[in-house]
């Protein structure tokens, strides 16, 4: 057996037998990863192992590596980030679901890419951390991730412009198709893209915003990464948000 210290990001859990799980991780050492987790107990009562594995939280452990199984295994686990809000914001532990159900359908298994895992890590302690501005934070962060996925837009905006999302770039002209954003979304896309997270609450938007521009980068990263069409918790914020 090989072990190796790592850090992961929580991504999705399925019971295995009463006392395990297998848990689909981003960690910093093998990109997206399986791990069997052994001796849980019932999960019930503080201080529970069980608690530790909720969609993203972020662990510190050691991993082991078998010649006789793909799935790793996970010792040693502790809390990498002390989530202090986003476990009882009703409003944070949605996003939070809605993020690592993201991740987990689009980031595929693979090397380990240490910049999507910084964003990602940074991302929860930043959605952890915050008190203005939570209600623009998916927008944000997806507008964020499509820069590590590959596809955020190829050329600098222009205010008035269009965004084609079949080329993936910003144009001054109405494209023919209707693979396009308008350009008031275009704008508030770029605003996303050009804000700090710390000035998140600056991005002012209402309900209706929010829910037309959730619909355009969905259908924006349908077009390269059509599994975004399964994210089930994106129903969700359409009563929450």
């Amino acid at each position: 057996m090989k072990t190796y210290k790592a850090k992961g990001i929580v991504l999705s859990t399925v019971k295995y037998g009463d006392k395990s799980l297998i848990v689909q991780m981003l960690t910093s050492t093998f990109g997206r990863q399986s791990y069997i987790v052994q001796g849980l107990g019932s999960g019930k009562g503080r201080g529970s192992k069980m608690a530790l594995y909720q969609p993203l939280f972020a662990l510190e452990y050691e991993g082991v590596i078998s010649d006789k199984s793909d799935l790793h295994r996970m010792r040693d686990v502790q809390s990498g980030i002390v989530l202090q809000s986003t476990p009882y914001d009703v409003r944070k532990s949605t996003i939070a679901l809605f993020m690592a159900e993201v991740l987990y359908r689009l980031v595929g298994e693979s090397q380990a890419d240490q910049l999507l895992f910084d964003f990602v890590w940074g991302s929860v302690e930043a959605l952890d951390t915050m008190e203005q501005g939570v209600a623009n934070f998916h927008l944000w962060f997806m507008a964020h991730l499509s820069r590590f996925l590959g596809f955020s837009p190829g050329n600098e905006y222009v205010e008035g412009c269009w965004f084609d999302m079949r080329e993936g770039l910003y144009t001054p002209i109405r494209p023919t198709h209707d693979k396009v954003i308008n350009a008031h979304y275009t704008k508030l896309f770029n605003d996303l893209l050009d804000c700090d997270v710390l000035h998140l609450a600056e991005i002012g938007l209402n309900r209706t915003e929010r829910s037309d521009i959730l619909s355009a980068l969905v259908e924006y990263y349908a077009l390269h990464l059509d599994t975004i069409r399964r994210v089930q918790s994106l129903q969700i914020f359409q009563s929450l948000f």
